[in-house]
């Protein structure tokens, strides 16, 4: 696992203010949805605000700790559901069962809500319900939750999530929009270096922190979950990678030694790895398309030797 040297990684001010408003005017809607980029503090922001929430109404000195603990008795979190079944596994088989796909928010739990908000407050005035990755509501869930939005209760709902188009538009407006916006390179560069303990990893030395920055996509989460996944590369496998393939049999080699190796949420890590080295290097848009495609194929699980061997055989012909 990353080291984390201090906490608070994902302070976003704008997005801070805002909420601290909220508290200080009590002007609480019905309904938020914090959207934005995986791993830019979504989560972490949403647990802080509905701490705050409950301290307003509650004198007892262990609100934090039992919203940490996920043991207050107004407060209800809602997970997808494979990863409520698997809160015992490593980070890197959760990640095996997010590429596959398999995650999804179901109809059941969005009826245990209304259970929830059909009982009295016990230590606070209002209940509060925190939806994680709201765009994996399957659609009766999502009709189920609409239905619950629109009657009065005295819940206040948080849904978060990355994918904002995928929710369905009658729930979007019943809800107050706080949007996380990503990093900059310039603060992911910040949190490499003040946050993380460097003198840890076990890194190839042809990586880059430059490549390390570029890859995140503006998300510190997803720095941490790359440095992980990168740890693990072999060097024949990251030495081969160096620059675009310029020989058909090893193009074969390659393949075969990834695709025998890697997991595929690896592979999929790796050719985002390829994409950042090879673009600086060579400034070409076409090895960069036809890599994204390379991801696309793995999502689907569709052989993934033969995947990489044709990916890797049209950058060479476009090359020579």
């Amino acid at each position: 696992m990353i080291e984390v040297k201090k906490n608070n990684l994902f302070v976003n001010e704008v997005v801070n203010s805002c909420l601290n408003n909220i508290i200080k005017n009590k002007s609480f809607a019905n309904g938020y949805i914090f959207y934005g980029a995986e791993g830019v503090g979504k989560k972490q922001t949403s647990l802080e605000f509905i701490k705050e929430i409950f301290k307003q109404s509650s004198q007892s000195e262990n609100v934090e700790e039992r919203i940490t603990n996920n043991n207050h008795p107004d407060f209800l979190i809602i997970e997808p559901d494979s990863a409520l079944a698997t809160k015992n596994l490593v980070s890197s088989d959760l990640e095996k069962i997010k590429k596959n796909g398999s995650e999804i928010i179901k109809i059941d739990q969005i009826r245990n809500i209304k259970t929830f908000l059909g009982q009295k407050s016990i230590n606070s005035e209002k209940k509060i319900v925190l939806i994680v990755d709201a765009h994996l509501l399957n659609e009766a869930a999502s009709n189920c939750l609409l239905k619950t939005l629109e009657e009065p209760s005295n819940g206040i709902f948080i849904l978060l999530t990355s994918k904002f188009n995928l929710l369905l538009d009658t729930i979007i407006s019943r809800c107050q929009i706080i949007r996380f916006r990503s990093f900059s390179s310039k603060q992911i560069k910040s949190i490499f270096r003040d946050y993380l303990n460097t003198y840890k990893f076990n890194m190839n030395t042809k990586l880059k922190i430059e490549d390390l920055i570029s890859s995140a996509n503006g998300s510190p989460n997803q720095l941490f979950k790359n440095i992980e996944i990168w740890n693990d590369f072999s060097d024949e496998i990251i030495n081969k990678l160096d620059s675009p393939i310029k020989n058909g049999l090893e193009v074969l080699e390659i393949s075969k030694l990834i695709s025998e190796k890697l997991e595929i949420y690896q592979q999929i890590c790796l050719v985002n790895l390829i994409q950042t080295i090879w673009w600086r290097k060579a400034k070409n848009i076409g090895l960069i398309k036809k890599l994204e495609n390379l991801k696309i194929l793995l999502k689907k699980h569709i052989q993934p030797r033969l995947a990489w061997e044709i990916t890797f055989l049209k950058i060479l012909m476009e090359i020579n």
